[in-house]
């Protein structure tokens, strides 16, 4: 399948098909050595490599344009899966600070995220407040001029190599969003998951904090730079979903059994069938909600559901035939297949689960 057809569909401008074809080859000369298990230095890296490359300015942006930063997600992701979290993480982790920081805040922080010299991230769950945000307990109080939080959060991605967190914490308004230095902050509890990158606990002890928009207004906040980047979760599941069904058809064709080509079977055949006509459902499905962002300025909070939990949940089954389809080669430690098994779970979780994607599509229907 032509990884680049899609780009001729109504959703796309010509600049998208120029810029997919430039992360593309950028992927191609940077990303050969961009797994292993020092998770920490190779996404520095990548920060500083995608900033200086220009590609972090279309996450780290006031003006955020969803079909590219789907796009980009969907060909990192194909390449590596730590250059996916890596650029998308950046746009995440300033997203606030981009939708409703002061001028003064803005100049101090996006500028360094999207050149790559300052690590951002994103701190909204705690050990038990997940997607269900109204059960935060982190709090913080307003001392004369200034904010202190106490708390803990859990499960945040860059934790331990961010410059800076955005914390979501209960004031007496409400929920509220704060800047927070990493020096303000303890990390130093890491997290090990099956897919290695950078997470971390942090806990907050009357740490300083910068108010992000008004007081009381930060679950909004959460939401609005969710709703720009849960459509692009499922955009890193198609370039998983692609690169599982690459490794798949070129195994198919290499691999001789009983005097046949593993392709020639007609149950190899079915699951190919499968797998490519689940990729291009996934596209469909997420482009269409990066465009109606894009270009009808809707909030999308249906489609965006949609695509996330389609694409996500097909990438799941994708992967699961191709490594089927590797055999013993695709539970080798290091093969592609193998990591992208890895790589692709947490997906199914983070920006919400696919079990919270249902309840929020089946919302809207009711509503409508």
């Amino acid at each position: 399948m032509d990884r680049f057809a899609h780009y001729d569909w109504p959703f796309f401008e010509p600049r998208h098909a120029a810029l997919a074809k430039e992360i593309e080859s950028f992927s191609k000369e940077n990303l050969a050595h961009a797994h292993g298990e020092d998770a920490d230095a190779i996404c520095k890296r990548l920060v500083q490599d995608l900033g200086c490359a220009g590609f972090l300015r279309h996450c780290v942006s006031e003006k955020p344009d969803v079909r590219s930063i789907a796009l980009l997600r969907e060909v990192l992701a194909y390449h590596a899966g730590l250059a996916d979290f890596s650029f998308v993480m950046q746009g995440l982790g300033s997203g606030p600070i981009a939708l409703a920081g002061s001028d003064a805040l803005k100049k101090q922080y996006l500028p360094r995220a999207a050149n790559g010299d300052a690590i951002a991230a994103f701190a909204l769950s705690e050990p038990d407040a997940g997607s269900d945000v109204q059960a935060l307990t982190t709090t913080a109080r307003r001392q004369g001029d200034v904010w202190l939080l106490t708390g803990e959060k859990t499960w945040i991605s860059n934790g331990g190599i961010a410059d800076f967190y955005v914390v979501f914490a209960k004031a007496d308004e409400g929920i509220s969003a704060f800047v927070v230095d990493a020096k303000e902050v303890d990390a130093s509890e890491r997290i090990e998951i099956v897919a290695p990158h950078p997470m971390s606990t942090l806990k907050l002890k009357h740490s300083k904090g910068t108010l992000l928009g008004e007081p009381g207004q930060g679950f909004k906040l959460a939401m609005r730079n969710l709703d720009i980047f849960r459509t692009t979760v499922g955009a890193a599941a198609l370039g998983f979903a692609r690169r599982a069904l690459a490794e798949a058809l070129d195994r198919a064709r290499k691999r001789k059994m009983f005097g046949r080509a593993l392709a020639d079977f007609q149950m190899t055949q079915a699951k190919l069938a499968d797998m490519a006509t689940r990729i291009d459902a996934s596209a469909l499905l997420v482009y269409r909600a990066a465009w109606a962002k894009d270009v009808k300025n809707q909030r999308g909070t249906r489609e965006a559901a949609m695509a996330k939990m389609f694409a996500t949940e097909a990438a799941q089954t994708i992967i699961d035939d191709a490594v089927q389809i590797c055999g013993g080669l695709g539970v080798m430690r290091g093969h592609p297949v193998e990591r992208l098994y890895r790589e692709v779970r947490a997906l199914r979780i983070y920006e919400g689960a696919t079990e919270v994607q249902k309840l929020i599509i089946s919302r809207e229907l009711l509503k409508a």
